[in-house]
């Protein structure tokens, strides 16, 4: 048995231990609206309900471990006093991911991410249209647990509104717990996946990711990829240039074959094999050829 006395190790270590030793922990995919109107998008895995009357659902933004900066979500749910809260599935695990990029202020995640703005009813942020449950809240309180990097802010939320996607519900009108598929956060690139188990989903660049909205046309508007393929897609510093393209392909006489006469959604269902198997490289590669 190994003890460990909080005060003797890093911040950074501590955390990791932490986030491993305790989870699966739900997703809170917060939205937010700073009060120029910029949107925000932002995923947060310290969070959970702890009331139902009055409806009560609390996530914790924290100070940056490396600087001790604080997020955009926290200031703005600061400043406008609501936010949407809205749940994570697999069909969206990809792009939620690449939300937690740390774009500059007043970068739109919905945007980068490619996800769907849908005006609330009751509260001015966004909500995911994608997400399964999707949560209004005013913001009652934010409660800082300290000042260094690490500390965690509770915001504590009250529900005025909850929206539910009908695909989710079962006959008797409760959430089917197979069909919302939701996913939760693990320690270091892990997560769970209800009834599937354990997967991987890498951690955004340190550096900054296109997004999909710098994706191509043609393969932001495929019909061949999925969300989480374009999260994927976009999750990488550039698009490899044709020459450096084809000079990959003509390494690789099996890629070179299968693409040499495709048409466009061969060569999308082509890429889209690497993509399942995480080979984001030999799928751009595979897409920048042609």
């Amino acid at each position: 048995m190994i003890t460990i006395d909080p005060s003797e190790v890093t911040t950074g270590k501590l955390h990791g231990l932490i986030l491993g030793a305790i989870g699966p922990r739900p997703i809170a995919f917060a939205s937010t609206m700073d009060v120029n109107g910029n949107a925000n998008l932002s995923p947060f895995s310290f969070f959970n309900v702890f009331s139902a009357n009055p409806p009560i659902l609390i996530f914790s933004p924290a100070r940056r471990v490396r600087d001790n900066t604080t997020k955009h979500t926290l200031e703005n749910a600061k400043s406008t006093k609501e936010v949407v809260i809205n749940i994570v599935n697999y069909d969206i695990v990809q792009q939620m991911s690449l939300s937690s990029t740390e774009y500059p202020e007043g970068v739109n995640e919905f945007v980068k991410s490619g996800l769907t703005m849908v005006p609330s009813e009751k509260v001015k942020a966004y909500r995911v249209g994608e997400s399964p449950v999707q949560f209004e809240c005013k913001v009652n309180q934010v409660v800082p647990m300290g000042t260094e990097g690490g500390a965690g802010n509770l915001i504590i939320c009250e529900v005025v509104l909850m929206h539910i996607n009908e695909d989710v519900m079962d006959e008797n009108n409760r959430i089917d717990q197979y069909k919302i598929d939701q996913v939760a956060r693990m320690g270091g690139n892990w997560y769970s996946r209800a009834n599937m188990g354990m997967f991987e989903v890498p951690k955004p660049l340190s550096s900054i990711g296109i997004g999909v909205d710098a994706l191509p046309e043609e393969v932001r508007n495929s019909t061949v990829f999925t969300g989480n393929d374009l999260g994927k897609l976009g999750n990488v510093e550039g698009i490899p240039a044709k020459s450096e393209a084809l000079e990959f392909v003509n390494n690789h006489n099996d890629i070179k074959d299968k693409i040499r006469e495709a048409n466009l959604i061969e060569i999308h269902k082509f890429a889209k094999q690497y993509l399942d198997q995480d080979d984001i490289d030999t799928a751009w590669n595979i897409l920048a050829a042609k």
